[in-house]
């Protein structure tokens, strides 16, 4: 982290020793086939000549593994196989407000998908066959014309490695790079960061914002108060141009934005419930809690996991969990902040829970976003 992250690439030989590939081709191929699983379909046919379809995909529509110059991408693969979500935590020396999602690639003989960059850093870990890898910091960032996909004009690399399974390459944002698979049946983990873009995310916090805490900003008091304050002008005079806007309506609009930026609490909590937001495709299927509960978890018998599609956060004064908001102190939020660093819980932690956080850990339970565990 402090010689190469967001600084320069690398190569990490063996970074994991004896790496165990998540599944076979056959799975791969049967996970394209359902709608729950975004995958695309990448097929070079000529020089500067490729095709883009999106899944999801029957077998039939795949070429052979034996063609040459196509690809296979899974994306979100750690939301549906629980291996892939284990791995994405070999990660968490990372922020999980930072970590995006696992994407696979399968790739036949030559297969790739051009020389493009990311606007955000990636691990390439390789998993099955080989890849051979060029990067370079390209200066050029022109894109060729008329084609499905972003591919870089006129790349121009700088290094080139040969990635053997275990192998993974980290690369900072805006490095290009340019992979091909080299004898097929070639897998590659791309582990993706989440680089939210500055403009984008303070126009999703602020509609947060109105959304939620809109009366708050206005009166002080959520809920309590006035009606929302509307723009007047009784001292508007008469104009013979009409089309410019009036400076009264300017100061109000900034008065509004200020007032909303002035409530630091609305603010926290909308950017925590942003980064907490479960993926559009996610659903959550409720759970059952036992009849004993709360009372049979002060028993030691159990302990909770986090659901592998549950987001959970924390800042100093309040806890996060799928798009939620909780306001947490004492021991209560030294328990909550546990789970989400650790994303479990121990038979001793819920047996010394306090009631207030059991009935919120059962409310959980029965949405689906964790469950007991032994």
């Amino acid at each position: 982290m402090r010689r190469h992250w967001q600084k320069k690439p690398l190569l990490i030989r063996q970074a994991i020793a004896h790496l165990q590939p998540l599944q076979d081709r056959a799975g791969w191929f049967a996970l394209a086939e359902s709608e729950e699983v975004e995958s695309r379909l990448i097929v070079q046919k000529g020089q500067g000549e490729w095709s883009l379809r999106h899944g999801p995909f029957q077998r039939r529509q795949l070429p052979p593994a034996s063609r040459p110059g196509w690809t296979l991408l899974l994306q979100g693969m750690d939301l549906h196989l629980p291996a892939a979500h284990a791995l994405m935590q070999r990660f968490r020396f990372l922020p999980d407000a930072r970590l995006d999602d696992l994407m696979v690639s399968w790739a036949s003989d030559g297969g790739g998908v051009g020389p493009h960059f990311d606007s955000y850093d990636v691990f390439l870990l390789q998993a099955t066959g080989r890849r051979r890898w060029r990067i370079g910091r390209q200066k050029d960032l022109s894109l060729q014309p008329d084609v499905p996909l972003k591919i870089l004009q006129r790349f121009e690399p700088e290094q080139e490695f040969v990635l053997e399974p275990g192998d993974m390459l980290y690369l900072p944002p805006r490095w290009a790079h340019d992979g091909v698979a080299m004898g097929g049946d070639c897998t590659t983990y791309s582990i993706g960061l989440r680089a939210p873009q500055r403009g984008g995310l303070a126009a999703e916090l602020a509609q947060r914002m109105l959304d939620h805490y809109g009366e708050e900003a206005e009166t002080g008091d959520a809920g309590v108060g006035p009606d929302p304050v509307l723009y007047r002008d009784p001292t508007q005079a008469a104009t013979d141009t009409p089309a410019a806007i009036p400076e009264g309506l300017v100061s109000f609009a900034r008065d509004g934005l200020q007032r909303l930026l002035q409530q630091p609490r609305a603010l926290e909590c909308a950017l925590g419930e942003v980064l907490t937001e479960p993926k559009p495709s996610v659903v959550f299927e409720p759970g059952e809690l036992p009849s004993s509960w709360p009372a049979g978890s002060r028993q030691g018998n159990a302990g909770l996991v986090l659901d592998r599609r549950t987001r959970m956060m924390y800042d100093a004064r309040h806890i996060f969990i799928n798009g939620e908001a909780f306001r947490a102190g004492g021991a209560d939020a030294r328990l909550m902040r546990k789970l989400a660093d650790q994303r479990r819980l121990g038979p001793r932690d819920l047996a010394q829970a306090s009631e207030g956080a059991l009935a919120l850990l059962g409310d959980w339970i029965e949405a689906g976003w964790a469950a007991l565990a032994s």
